[in-house]
């Protein structure tokens, strides 16, 4: 994809705009605001796209888990988000490479380095082919010890021994679903978000048809339940990982992979990707750590409680994927304009990247409130599950402006490379605000749900603040030109 950055040329490194706070920089000449609204939007919406039709997708399989006769629902729902959490920390270091994969690649796009930017993606794609068969092998080692650890008091032993049969099955598919999402990391790097986005919607919709089939035991197909949902899950990454690697192996594909490339790992470039990633990784572990906590507290409430809770979080990460999609604008304009040392450009992108985000946000706000109990309704049924989830509702889209401001300045401040204190404020949020004030309210002063999604709307909004802050200061800036001169030094000698 073309963006206003291609029209112009390279800037200079000892420019004003290179040093100092973020200030408001003119339009260079021959570049509108039409423009920008143009490459902020021709990245998101396919993320944006691709990010809410994953997300529906996995709520599709909990209204269909939740729909389960009985008190089956209800303990399917509960053993899903046990399931998930140990997943998400068996993915951390992935995630967290894809990260440092996404900026490395993006500055070399920027730059026009194609080859270059193939060799990062090499690298990337066996790092996390080795990891991802790490973390099956562990995943599959610990999954009881790992649910246990996510359960309270609250949950019964058949729905702790749902959730290690639905994490042991997601496992199995750990290495396609690992290598597909680095494909999807180096695409966004390089600009393309199109791509992905077919790939993952075919992979949904096949999720969605083995969830009908394997859930109820639909076309001759066995009656799975909640097995059913996963298994359901797996066919469908598998699904986007053969897509996904039949792209890459097109000649025209920029990041084009050949089979029979050597692969081998390159000191040099692993030491980039590491160095924006490992941050990353710290990050996330700091994040899975306080949720654990979190989660503890909240399933303690019992499984009515715990799956009403569920509900609003799958409600929660689809209006994570709108702050999601434009991130990844942020990430990609920032990364691609650092590469060509257009700091200005950078400052330009983020801001309107801001705009039309905390627009888009607002727009999703007024809707949640309006359709609270239908949303929530469509998961289950339960009159107290209905109620207790319709007041959480409010909150969520209370915070969503702030949310998705949160996001967007923190996707700039990755691409910018400066990860080392996205990491930190992670950390002191998650680890210490929302664990911490969600014992609080909802161990000591007996708040219940009410409480635990007071301490994560706080976290939301403090993380916002300091995301805003760092921005604002221009530190990436001199962290840019630091990694520059390093860089320099390293090839001279």
């Amino acid at each position: 994809m073309n963006t206003a950055l291609d029209k112009l040329p390279y800037g200079d490194p000892n420019s004003p705009e290179a040093h100092g706070r973020v200030k408001t920089p003119r339009l260079p000449d021959g570049v509108t605001r039409g423009m920008l609204i143009r490459d902020v939007v021709m990245i998101a919406w396919p993320s944006l796209v691709e990010l809410v039709l994953a997300q529906l997708t996995s709520m599709v399989d909990q209204v269909m888990v939740g729909r389960l006769p009985g008190n089956a629902g209800i303990m399917g729902l509960s053993a899903i988000g046990l399931a998930m959490q140990p997943k998400f920390l068996l993915m951390t270091m992935i995630m967290a490479m894809n990260i440092g994969s996404t900026a490395v690649i993006a500055r070399f796009r920027g730059q026009r380095n194609q080859e270059r930017a193939t060799q990062v993606f090499r690298q990337a794609l066996l790092l996390n082919a080795f990891m991802s068969a790490l973390f099956m092998v562990l995943g599959l080692a610990l999954s009881r010890p790992l649910i246990r650890l996510m359960s309270g008091s609250g949950i019964s032993q058949e729905t702790m021994d749902l959730a290690v049969k639905y994490l042991n099955i997601q496992l199995y598919d750990f290495i396609p679903m690992g290598l597909a999402f680095t494909v999807t990391a180096a695409l966004r790097g390089i600009g393309n978000t199109r791509t992905p986005m077919i790939y993952n919607t075919v992979a949904n919709v096949v999720n969605v048809v083995f969830n009908y089939l394997l859930i109820y035991g639909k076309l001759g197909m066995p009656a799975l339940g909640v097995a059913g949902a996963s298994w359901a899950t797996v066919i469908g990454q598998t699904t986007a990982f053969v897509i996904a690697t039949i792209t890459v192996l097109r000649p025209s594909c920029y990041l084009h992979i050949k089979l029979k490339d050597k692969l081998s790992f390159d000191k040099n470039i692993m030491s980039d990707v590491v160095k924006i990633g490992f941050p990353s990784m710290l990050e996330q572990l700091f994040m899975r750590a306080g949720i654990i906590v979190f989660t503890r507290a909240v399933a303690g409430l019992g499984d009515t409680m715990y799956a009403t809770h569920q509900i609003c979080m799958s409600v929660q990460a689809m209006s994570f994927m709108l702050g999601q999609a434009f991130a990844n604008s942020t990430t990609t304009l920032m990364g691609q304009s650092i590469g060509k040392r257009r700091y200005d450009m950078a400052e330009i992108y983020m801001r309107k990247t801001r705009n039309v985000g905390i627009c888009v946000a607002i727009v999703a706000a007024t809707l949640f409130i309006i359709f609270r109990k239908a949303i929530v309704g469509l998961y289950n049924s339960t009159p107290e599950v209905i109620e207790n989830g319709a007041k959480v509702l409010i909150l969520i889209a209370a915070s969503q402006p702030i949310q998705a401001d949160q996001f967007i300045v923190s996707g700039g401040l990755r691409g910018a490379g400066d990860t080392k204190y996205t990491a930190f404020v992670i950390a002191i949020c998650v680890l210490i605000v929302r664990s911490g004030l969600a014992v609080l309210l909802v161990t000591v002063l007996k708040m219940g749900l009410w409480g635990a999604w007071i301490a994560l709307v706080a976290d939301q909004m403090l993380r916002t603040v300091f995301m805003a802050i760092r921005y604002d200061t221009g530190k990436w800036k001199e962290m840019v030109l630091r990694n520059d001169a390093r860089g320099l030094e390293k090839a001279e000698s």
